[in-house]
Parts: structure tokens; C-alpha cells; sequence
């Protein structure tokens, strides 16, 4: 079997993508430091898989540690790289953090990968690096405007680092995965989003709140020039969005890219506003939600939503989830991790 390495593979789309990639055939090893994760986290995917993945309790920010780590692991097939801070508000609040942690840790593996004779790289994008698109749904070729936020920034500033890292290394086929929304959990709820404290994500915030967790939710604004009022977002199955990355990698093991650097969009192709994805959970959990409309939140951009057109023809990858799907198993999820 070939071995893949998932760095932030306790996270909430790394340890889906783990799942997709044991089922798939594939070898995984996981480097997580758990800043924002638990190392629970591997009972879950064993309780799926019945597989165990390797695990290295690693900081990427240790450029000997990661020169270590590749020299004890000289057969590696592939690396997906999710280990980054994903916080937009912190990022405001904590920029040097997150230009820390987000850039040095990838050039710190691309640092290695470049030193083997052939290495697969595949990295978790965002939609962010489009900003407030000009045109819907947003397509590849979308301008990538200004960041909102050091978060989004380290987005791009990390594909160009990919890109010309590819320009100069040939043997190194790289795919950025460029996400819409991840929501939702694996259907055995045996693993979901997590967030430590307060969550930053609308879904969990949902389920939290529906939970007793939270005492209500807020919808940060209703004045948008949308049909009704609230920010429309491109809400897309974690599993699917999992699936997705196993797909891109597929594709550069099997030298089907016709270049070393491709980008892709992972969508739904299919908007949905803030007060849709409420009717939606309350619609498939058969409870009413306590939110309230408060003022904007600074950064929050009108609508995003993705064409899905590349992902569909050329990865030859669609997403198959609904909304109410993954509203289904992200309550699913809560209810499990509360005992309800």
C-alpha cells in the first residue's frame, strides 16, 4: 500500500480525508500538534476504518523535526497538507501567528518535497482567495483580490509559494483544493467538527445552540442585497469535500495532470443563505432554533458560490451530499459527542 501523509490529519476535514484515503486502499500518517484537535480523534477513524492510522504528535514549525520526519519516512507517496490556523478573526487579532504557522510550515515540507526525485503534493485551499467574486458562481479563473484577512492571505501567499515551487521543481506535482464551506460529519458519527471554545463556523454554532450549548444563535445581518437579506454561502458535505482530495491525488499518482500545478474549485455549485442552512436543520433535526438578526460582521462577504465545472470534467469529482444531508449528520454528530 502505498503511504500518504495527512499533516493535520486529527482535524475536521484531515480525519475525514484519512477515513476516504484508508477505505481507497491507501497507507496514512498522521502529523498533528493538536492545537486544535484531540488525539481521541484516532479512536474514531479506527472505529470506521478498523485501521489505525501511524501517528507523529509534531509541530511543523520544527524545521529539524520535518527534516527528520522525511528521512525516517523515505517512502512516502503523497502528502495532503491541512495543518494551518483557520480562524478569520484571530488571524486579525494574531497575524504573525498565522504567517508563522501557515507559511513556514509549508515551505518547510516543501522544503523536502523538492529533495525526492517525484513527490505528490495536494493543498488545502479556500475559496477566501477570491474575495467578493464580480461574477457567480465563481469559477478557477476568478481574479484572486486582496485578502480580507491574514487568514485568507496565507491562502494565497500559499499557492504562489506552490506554484513556484512547481515552476522551478518539475518532479514535484502539486493541486491546490480551493474549498467552499465544509459542513457536516461522517455518517457514523463517529467523527465531526470539533472546535475548541467557541466555535467560528455557522453549523457548529447551529448545532451548539440547538444542544443547549448556546444560548442563541446570531445571524450577522439581514440587509444584504440577497432574496432574503442574509450572506449566501456554498455549503458542501465534508465527506464529499474528503473524497475530493483523494480524487486530486488519484490524479497525480496516475499522471493524468497535464502540468505539475493544477487548482480546483470544491463546491456544490449551489448557493444557500444563513437563513436557509437554519430551515434546513431545523427541517431535518425537528428542532426549533433560537437566533436573532444582529448587525454585520466586518469582513463577511455577500455571496460565494462555486462552478463546479473542472471538478466535475476533469477530476471527475461531484459533490453527491444535500444540505439537509449534512445538517442530518452534523446534529447527528453533536447529539453523539453530548449523550442526547
Amino acid at each position: 500500500m502505498l503511504k500518504i501523509l495527512v499533516t493535520g490529519g486529527l482535524g475536521f476535514i484531515g480525519s475525514h480525508t484519512v477515513v476516504e484515503l484508508q477505505q481507497a486502499g491507501f497507507d496514512v500518517v498522521i502529523i498533528d500538534n493538536c492545537s486544535n484537535a484531540s488525539e481521541a480523534v484516532l479512536d474514531g477513524i479506527v472505529a470506521i476504518t478498523g485501521i489505525r492510522p501511524e501517528f507523529v504528535r509534531m509541530d511543523l514549525r520544527d524545521k529539524a523535526g520535518v527534516a527528520d520526519f522525511f528521512s525516517q519516512h523515505p517512502d512516502l507517496g503523497g502528502v495532503i497538507h491541512f495543518a494551518a490556523s483557520k480562524a478569520v478573526g484571530e488571524s486579525v487579532e494574531k497575524p504573525l501567528l498565522y504567517y508563522e504557522n501557515n507559511i513556514t510550515t509549508l515551505v518547510y515540507l516543501l522544503a523536502q518535497l523538492t529533495a525526492l526525485p517525484k513527490a505528490h503534493f495536494i493543498f488545502s485551499s479556500s475559496c477566501t482567495v477570491y474575495g467578493q467574486a464580480d461574477e457567480m458562481p465563481i469559477t478557477e479563473d476568478a481574479p484572486v483580490k486582496p485578502a480580507e484577512s491574514p487568514y485568507g492571505n496565507t491562502k494565497q501567499i500559499g499557492e504562489e509559494i506552490i506554484r513556484d515551487a512547481c515552476h522551478v521543481h518539475p518532479a514535484l506535482q502539486a493541486i491546490s483544493l480551493r474549498y467552499f464551506n465544509p459542513i457536516g460529519a461522517h455518517p457514523s458519527a463517529k467523527i465531526g467538527e470539533l472546535p475548541l471554545g467557541v466555535p467560528q463556523n455557522l453549523v457548529p454554532f447551529i448545532t451548539q445552540t440547538a444542544a443547549g450549548i448556546r444560548k442563541e444563535l446570531s445571524v450577522f445581518g439581514d440587509d444584504y442585497p440577497t432574496p432574503d437579506g442574509t450572506c449566501i454561502r456554498d455549503y458542501i458535505h465534508v465527506v464529499d469535500l474528503a473524497r475530493a482530495h483523494v480524487v486530486a491525488l488519484q490524479r497525480l499518482l496516475e499522471g493524468k495532470n497535464p502540468g505539475n500545478y493544477e487548482v480546483f474549485n470544491v463546491g456544490t455549485g449551489t448557493g444557500s443563505s444563513v437563513l436557509e442552512a437554519i430551515q434546513s436543520f431545523e427541517r431535518v433535526s425537528g428542532t426549533p432554533l433560537n437566533y436573532k438578526i444582529t448587525g454585520r460582521r466586518a469582513g463577511d462577504i455577500t455571496t460565494a458560490y462555486a462552478d463546479t465545472t473542472r471538478a466535475n470534467t476533469v477530476l471527475g469529482w461531484k459533490a453527491q451530499s444535500s444540505l439537509d444531508d449534512a445538517m442530518r449528520t452534523a446534529w447527528a454528530w453533536e447529539q453523539q459527542i453530548r449523550g442526547l
